[in-house]
């Protein structure tokens, strides 16, 4: 990989840790507000919605300007979040506009490998890429769920000045230490080099701006490879949304759990996605992307599963590990959410990676991940408000749980018959690495 690839890799590593730590931390102040269980949810919605009001136009920003600077920029919109915050600004308000820097992120964020990269080294780059973020999603969700807890907080508030600035509680401490990680990845962006990469002057006019989004959307949704991989994406991205808060409404109900150890939960989550993606990395080429496919089903089945698990299934038994003592239902819990994270990592990349270069070579860096940004997001919205609904109505969590597996499965496989629809139509395998339209002009 060239050098340039590893700061990008620095940079996404500490945008990725301050995000997940700030959604505990902005978990934890809605709790202090004492807000309903229904609210927890809206936290992801206000921050996703941005991706889909912004999509026709991060795309062209990202292609106007190097996509380091698009980066620094945004990794400050983040910070200015954080800081409305800190001034009493409502959580869900605050957290939209982080949620603004982050939209104008991803494109360039996922836009500069096309450029830096070859073809040959994207799944290999977007297992890099995913191994990193889901590392920083583990820390960065374990680091949240430090930062609000009572050792972490009596520490921070302890220290000189704070309380002179205005910071009093857990929670705005925690969001204190994580804004300094953001500025950190700002330092990082910094680093990343000028790739060369030019585009032709990029629309201004919100009318043109529109019709050329909705023409890009057209072209990915009507590609035979295009189309399969956007769906499995989409779907993959709004049920690993809601994910994140079933497995902290589950550790609590099936475990017993507070969010300082539920937080611990995702975590193994994302240990297990990491493990998956590093996995597809090394083992499924560009061209061999599709055969993940029945790894979807899979994970909304052993989703399914998780709804009828705890901790009274599994003797009272507690096992030691060195200095550590952990029950064994415990051990089978993380089990679970590691076995759960790899499969959804090990199907997630490669269909990233098919995605990607399909974009680039019918579109633009850009364009495409704007685009695929934006079919992704709407599924989280659609998904975290039915989920806020299930919740609002009282449903029981077993209910929640295996209506989730249940949809991600039925959905996937239909995916899979779609998919074997179009291999009979044409062996459009053939179309990986398909010279780049010039005709189109972004």
């Amino acid at each position: 990989m060239k050098k340039g690839f590893y700061w990008i890799m620095a940079a996404q590593f500490f945008s990725s840790l301050a995000d997940n730590a700030l959604l505990i931390a902005a978990i934890a102040l809605l709790v202090q507000m004492q807000s309903p269980d229904w609210m927890t949810p809206l936290l992801k919605f206000f921050f996703t919605i941005s991706y889909v009001v912004l999509a026709p136009f991060v795309g062209a920003f990202a292609d106007a300007i190097l996509k380091w600077k698009v980066m620094f920029i945004t990794n400050l919109v983040k910070v200015a979040g954080l800081v409305l915050m800190l001034i009493s600004v409502h959580p869900l308000l605050a957290y939209g506009v982080v949620g603004l820097g982050a939209a104008a992120y991803s494109p360039a964020k996922y836009g500069i490998l096309t450029e830096l990269l070859p073809p040959q080294q994207l799944v290999a780059a977007n297992g890099w890429i995913e191994g990193t973020t889901v590392s920083s999603i583990i820390l960065g969700t374990v680091l949240g769920g430090f930062l609000v807890s009572q050792a972490a907080s009596g520490f921070l508030l302890g220290l000189p000045g704070l309380a002179a600035v205005g910071i009093n509680t857990t929670p705005e401490a925690a969001i204190l230490v994580i804004t300094l990680v953001y500025l950190l990845a700002a330092l990082c962006n910094l680093r990343i080099p000028d790739t060369g990469a030019r585009y032709e002057k990029q629309k201004t006019r919100l009318v043109a701006l529109l019709v050329d989004f909705a023409h890009c959307t057209k072209v990915l949704w009507t590609d035979k490879l295009g189309q399969i991989s956007l769906a499995v994406t989409t779907l993959f991205w709004g049920a690993g949304a809601t994910l994140q808060f079933i497995v902290l409404k589950w550790a609590e109900h099936a475990l017993g759990l507070d969010l300082t150890m539920a937080s611990v939960m995702q975590a193994a989550v994302a240990l297990g996605v990491a493990a998956g993606a590093i996995s597809a990395a090394v083992r499924v080429p560009l061209k061999k992307s599709l055969s993940v496919l029945p790894l979807g089903v899979g994970m909304g089945l052993t989703t399914v599963a998780l709804a009828f698990f705890n901790r009274e299934l599994l003797p009272d038994v507690q096992l030691h590990f060195w200095v550590v003592q952990l029950p064994l239902y415990m051990l089978f819990a993380y089990g679970f959410m590691v076995f759960i994270g790899a499969l959804a990592g090990y199907f997630v990349v490669p269909m990233n990676a098919l995605l990607q270069h399909r974009g680039y070579v019918l579109l633009s860096a850009g364009h495409s991940i704007a685009v695929q940004n934006f079919n992704e997001n709407v599924s989280v919205l659609l998904m975290l408000l039915f989920y806020a609904l299930l919740i609002r109505l009282n449903l029981p969590v077993p209910w929640v749980i295996a209506l989730f597996g249940t949809f991600v499965s039925v959905s996937m496989f239909m995916v899979i018959l779609w998919y074997r629809r179009n291999q009979r139509e044409r062996d459009w395998t053939q179309l990986i690495g398909e010279p780049r339209h010039e005709e189109h002009h972004s």
